[in-house]
């Protein structure tokens, strides 16, 4: 019986992971990864003898444009987009992450979208 391999790991962007594991990780054929190299949505880092190798940091958005895929019924050609905008969307997150951090701790950050609800019946000013 095989040990069980965890997730954690390929929270770090540093390592590096070769075609047919990453294949094995996200649940996707080593065809699937090929179409979405040829669409440009997935970049391998270097290849070695004859597997490419990749950033780990693309597992997490792979699985979830994967499973979108599977849940939507959808062509790879789609699956190439919604990867390159759920990329794009991850880094403007950790972009908008380090100037919240960034920021003093006295400043209010006025976030977008529907005011935080209330209790109708609180009232303010007393």
């Amino acid at each position: 019986m095989r040990p069980q391999t965890h997730d954690w790991h390929w929270l770090d962007a540093s390592e590096t992971i070769g075609a047919a594991d990453l294949s094995r990780a996200c649940g996707v054929s080593t065809g699937d990864l090929d179409e979405l190299v040829e669409y440009g949505a997935l970049t391998p880092l270097a290849k070695a003898t004859d597997e490419r190798i990749f950033s780990a940091a693309c597992v997490g958005t792979l699985r979830t444009a994967f499973k979108l895929r599977q849940d939507y019924d959808l062509d790879i050609f789609t699956v190439a987009l919604l990867l390159e905008y759920l990329t794009r969307i991850e880094a403007l997150e950790r972009e908008l992450r380090t100037l919240h951090a960034q920021l003093p701790a006295h400043v209010v950050v006025h976030r977008e979208g529907p005011p935080p609800w209330r209790e109708p019946h609180a009232k303010s000013g007393g």
